[in-house]
């Protein structure tokens, strides 16, 4: 899976094509800043136009998206976004608050400098941040912290379920960042002081104990400001 922090454009990659991964990611980001929001149909033909490759490796990252839970193919329309209910986004959540407490337990990779100085500026950005805030900033943060966290799992198996739990989840907080504004913010710096600390110490139990805690924060969040909001319409 590429690195969701790069952004596709047409001249990102000068004479060759876009790799299925980068086509990939490229198409989940745009899920995830709800530029395909839910109903959206995925075109081959026009993404193939755009990306500039055939249709067939269009294909295959839609069906690696679909595994995900991202997209579904619907008789007659085709393959089109779609929005988690309010069951699964509990699923989802409680699967990735127990495989938090699996950090440190399954070949666990050694700290680098390089992780704590990421942790460091991305707490210096969620910062400034809070000063002025963005939605779409907002997701960019999570996707790094989301890089930072998953580059310390070592076993393979448990990084492909936290992957996939995290792009599950990624499209709601959007839509909690429209609404709980300051809220979101806060919860971000406070996360990154604490992951800092958990760094420092050196542990990666601490690790996914703050991972834990925070994504049982942001289950609470999105009941208080998105359930809440879905029961009243």
């Amino acid at each position: 899976m590429e690195n969701l922090d790069i952004e596709f454009t047409p001249d990102s990659f000068g004479e060759r094509k876009p790799s299925v991964g980068i086509m990939q990611s490229e198409i989940i980001r745009r899920i995830c800043f709800r530029k395909y929001p839910p109903g959206s149909q995925l075109k081959e033909a026009e993404l193939a136009a755009e990306f500039g490759v055939s249709r067939t490796p269009v294909r295959d990252a839609i069906s690696r998206i679909k595994h995900l839970g991202l997209v579904e193919t619907c008789n007659g329309v085709g393959t089109v976004v779609i929005e988690l209910s309010d069951e699964q986004i509990r699923h989802v959540y409680e699967m990735r608050m127990h495989l938090a407490t699996l950090f440190g337990s399954m070949s666990a990779k050694p700290i680098s400098e390089a992780n704590k100085a990421c942790a460091k500026q991305l707490l210096d950005d969620s910062k400034a941040l809070q000063q002025q805030f963005s939605p779409k900033r907002y997701i960019e943060l999570n996707h790094q912290l989301h890089n930072l966290v998953t580059d310390l799992i070592g076993n393979t198996l448990l990084q492909s379920f936290w992957q996939q739990s995290y792009y599950q989840a990624a499209s709601t907080w959007y839509r909690i960042a429209t609404l709980a504004e300051a809220d979101a913010a806060t919860g971000l710096i406070l996360e990154l002081n604490e992951l800092n600390d958990a760094l420092q110490q050196g542990g990666l139990s601490e690790v996914g104990f703050v991972q834990r805690i925070h994504i049982g924060y942001g289950f609470q969040r999105i009941k208080e400001h998105l359930l809440a909001a879905d029961a009243d319409e």
